[in-house]
């Protein structure tokens, strides 16, 4: 989450190259090259012992000999040499060096190691080693050994690989898409994706994130950063191994299922980061998003000159889920106007071979008016009866006009069957995405509306959780401490069904016998209540019961079940000599004759820690493979969309005679499972397999936990195993103000939003003005869900309630700066309730929230005229100073560290 001095190492005043070449062929002499040819404005310096002069400019020996202090340096030196360079060019005040040279090993005791050691002490950023080293058009810094300076655009491209990266750049000079910048960062010893992320994030010249990666190192900071740049630009992401990332062996069915490349999935969905899967799709989404803003929805409109073009892309936009737009009224009756009778009539918009560029212009028109679509795609085959470069010229003239009237723009896409590189360019310069082939066009327009449903995902309002939705934690907390001091990895069947019990997800009764006699007269109990029972081998050896033929159903009788006992044993001791045998499970016969059976559960990832499994259930759930991975912690419009991306999501209505399963059953079911890993991080595996789900709610038939020591994976105060860190329940507090006022003061949650939006009813526009520092009159959707809407790993907002009548009294905020070191807060209370006490209170309360956390200080900006706030800060120790810049401000801070 740094950005600490980046803006110094990407968009420098100065550079040095230290390891400068004359050799043809190096890498200091590429560099040197690109640099110089760049027209970088600011000064460049040279550094090299052996060399007096490089291609007729004067070199220093050593950084210290150069005329003037470099903001940043490049490193293309040999790596032993790397720590001094680092620590000299520190020494002189450089902000960061970019280090091109491989060979620094990892680990402690390499030069790696040695070279971030040195960096630190100056608190100098690094990007590499082991790169291909930055570009930047806005500044006209090439800092790399690319083929290829970028020309300036809108797009920003972060890869974990140079080869990616160059080729990007040379495929964007082919299309005239430009950069607001490409880093490569190579082995990440200190500036990551995350950084990058955050950086680009708030950069005024990019429009949207490229991303090549091959792994995450730290998820939690990766999320983070992904998750707030998501609510800002769009992020396209290809990662590469998927295919050798794929399921391991795991003790348990969710645990084979969890394969590392699905995790990686649902971590990118979860981010709000759209996923593609090669480069031409990479590529796609550059065209695209580098020239479009996201359209209002996914009707697309489809003008072609070629009927078998056109029902190819209808084909393809109905698999990738878009929507054939239909023509209106009036636009039908504005193409039966000025088309040929033998057009289509429909969309696609066949306006037949013939068709020449008046034709074109004309049915472009019509359809650029119609409201019934969102989009429009232009084919065009081409033939000798009509000239293609003229055809394109007038597209691009009538959506020049029609942007001219239309405010935002609808989006226009093209593609030119067999076209040359002139008609290209003609549509590259207008800014028109153009493609090859109508697969491809249809693939970016709908890259364009994931990502404008992403961002909707992102901001949506998730429904709230019953409120008789309580789990017993203590209970639960109990069952697994006490199996993790007994050194056990499994729980046994008892436990396991009060851990469940703890979270109110029913359990099918499940009562244990050592030997048969004992298994008939547990069953005895059973068969008295009118049910068949079920036998099940007893081992925490024995993994999947049905590999040794460990079930054995419907048993009416004690002889059958003193057989089945008896059976099941001898079975299991023959086919698995080495597990240790506990005797029998015998539970009730479970007849649900329509509902379906559903697999949900925990696995660990490496990477990224917890996540929640749920697919269809039954012995072959690895062969059938339908299944969907979700990052906790879960809300029930996550838990829904979870469920959504399987097969079996469709069995869950109602079809035929078989009626619907119990609404949000499912979905509750996973959310409470979300909570269960949350509270318990003991817990490092759970399979419930089958659940059954029918019209009467769910139900556990079987289950295993797998348990062990808790482990940080994480750094930092709270939950330090999800990679996107859960509600902060432990910081719900009551508090007592002025004259007995109880009020409840908690974390922020999303679906608070209508809440906001009600508090700012009550406070007034003078007060709004005072805590935005500006007049606000409106308050958007998207904003209040930005401020509702926290991961908690950088930002918290607690909203405090009177406890008498419920209703919001005041908003308190703070969000760190990129290095975690201070925090600047925000409060506002309700108008009508100023001067009871709330305010100060709340300042107390995020006080001690920072101290927590680790920060330094907390730091805010007050009207000069804000004579309440500044008071309250200097009483509670602030202090206070005009701002530099803004003469009608003060800055107020607090240190936290003494």
């Amino acid at each position: 989450m740094s950005t600490y001095r980046l803006s110094n190492v990407l968009a420098p005043r100065s550079v040095a190259l230290v390891g400068a070449s004359p050799r043809q062929g190096s890498l200091g002499a590429a560099i040197l090259q690109n640099i110089r040819t760049s027209e970088f404005a600011g000064p460049i310096g040279i550094v090299n012992p052996r060399h007096g002069e490089i291609g007729g400019t004067k070199t220093a020996s050593h950084i210290d000999h150069l005329p003037f202090a470099p903001e940043l340096v490049v490193v293309t030196a040999p790596a032993r040499e790397i720590p001094g360079i680092i620590d000299a060019a520190g020494k002189r005040g450089a902000a960061g060096a970019v280090i091109v040279s491989a060979g620094l090993g990892h680990g402690p005791g390499s030069i790696a190691e040695a070279t971030d050691r040195a960096a630190r002490a100056h608190r100098m950023r690094l990007i590499g080693p082991n790169c291909l080293g930055i570009m930047m058009p806005g500044v006209k810094l090439n800092a790399s050994f690319a083929a290829h300076m970028p020309r300036r655009g809108n797009l920003a491209l972060i890869s974990q690989s140079g080869a990616i990266a160059a080729g990007m750049v040379d495929w964007a000079e082919q299309k005239s898409v430009g950069f607001s910048g490409v880093v490569s960062i190579g082995d990440q010893l200190d500036v990551d994706i995350a950084d990058l992320l955050d950086y680009f994030a708030l950069d005024r010249e990019t429009g949207a994130i490229l991303l090549y990666i091959e792994a995450v190192r730290d998820a939690r900071k990766f999320m983070s950063a992904a998750r707030a740049a998501a609510r800002v630009k769009p992020i396209v992401v290809v990662k590469s191994g998927r295919m050798a990332m794929g399921a391991r062996a795991a003790a348990t069915h969710t645990g084979a299922l969890a394969g590392a490349d699905d995790v990686y999935d649902a971590a990118f969905r979860r981010a709000g980061m759209l996923r593609v899967f090669d480069l031409r799709e990479l590529f796609d989404c550059a065209e695209t998003l580098g020239r479009l803003k996201p359209p209002r929805g996914k009707r697309l409109a489809m003008l072609t000159n070629g009927g078998g073009l056109g029902v190819l892309a209808v084909d393809r936009l109905a698999e990738l889920g878009g929507v054939t737009a239909a023509l209106s009224p009036a636009a039908r009756d504005s193409l039966n106007a000025v088309l040929p009778p033998t057009w289509s009539g429909s969309n696609p918009v066949d306006i037949i071979g013939d068709a020449d560029a008046a034709r074109y212009a004309a049915a472009l028109e019509a359809l650029l008016a119609d409201p019934d679509n969102d989009a429009v795609l232009v084919m065009n085959v081409q033939t000798a009866v009509a000239s293609a470069g003229d055809i394109a010229d007038t597209v691009t003239r009538v959506v020049a006009a029609a942007r001219e009237k239309r405010r935002p723009a609808r989006p226009v896409l093209a593609v030119w069957v067999g076209a040359g590189l002139e008609i290209s360019k003609t549509f590259d310069n207008a800014g028109i995405p153009n493609f090859a082939t109508e697969d491809a066009a249809v693939r970016g327009f709908m890259h364009l509306v994931k990502h404008r449903e992403a961002f909707e995902a992102l901001s949506a309002v998730p429904p709230s959780l019953p409120a008789d939705f309580v789990p017993d934690v203590e209970t639960a907390r109990a069952v697994v401490e006490t199996a993790v001091a007994e050194a056990r990895r499994w729980l046994d069947p008892a436990e396991v069904k009060r851990l469940l019990d703890a979270y109110q997800i029913d359990m099918v009764p499940t009562l244990e016998a050592a030997d048969p006699e004992h298994a008939v007269k547990q069953a005895e109990s059973l068969f008295a209540r009118g049910s068949k029972v079920v036998l099940k081998v007893l081992s925490r050896d024995i993994t999947h019961k049905s590999d040794v033929g460990g079930v054995i159903l419907n048993l009416a009788t004690a002889e059958e079940v003193r057989w089945a006992a008896a059976d099941v044993l001898k079975r299991a001791k023959e086919l698995r000599p080495d597990a240790k045998l506990a005797g029998v499970l015998v539970q009730p016969m479970v007849l649900r004759a329509k509902a379906r059976e559903l697999i949900l559960g925990i696995a660990e990832d490496p990477t990224f820690g917890p996540v929640v499994v749920f697919g269809r259930g039954g012995t072959a759930v690895e062969i059938i493979n339908d299944k969907a991975l979700a990052l906790p912690p879960l809300d029930l419009a996550l838990a829904r969309e979870l469920i959504g991306r399987t097969r079996v999501s469709r069995l869950l209505a109602a079809y035929r005679d078989v009626p619907a399963v119990k609404e949000d059953a499912v979905a509750l079911t996973l959310v409470k499972l979300a909570q269960l890993a949350a509270d318990l991080p003991e817990v490092t595996g759970l399979d419930i397999n089958p659940l059954l789900a029918d019209p009467s709610g769910v139900l556990a038939v079987d289950a295993r936990v797998s348990v062990g020591a808790p482990g940080r994976k994480f750094a930092g105060p709270g939950n330090a195993r999800f990679a996107v860190r859960p509600y902060p329940s432990e910081w719900v507090r009551h508090l007592m103000v002025k004259d007995g006022w109880k009020v409840l003061a908690r974390p922020i949650r999303p679906e608070d939003e209508p809440l906001i939006h009600d508090f700012l009813k009550h406070v007034t526009m003078e007060d709004l003005r005072l805590r935005f520092l500006a007049p606000m009159k409106h308050f958007s959707h998207e904003f209040v869900a930005r401020l509702t809407q926290l991961d908690y790993a950088r930002a918290m907002a607690f909203v405090a309630f009177d406890e008498a009548n419920g209703e919001l009294a005041g908003v308190v905020r703070l969000h760190s700066d990129s290095i975690y070191e201070t925090g600047e807060y925000a409060i506002l209370v309700r108008s009508n309730l100023k001067g009871r006490g709330l305010g100060w209170a709340l300042m107390q309360l995020v006080i001690e929230y920072a101290k927590s956390e680790g920060l330094k200080q907390i730091y805010g900006q007050v009207l000069r005229e804000n004579t309440t706030m500044v008071e309250m800060c200097r009483d509670l120790g602030f202090k206070v100073v005009p701002d530099a810049v803004e003469r009608d401000l003060f800055d107020v801070t607090l240190p936290l560290d003494r």
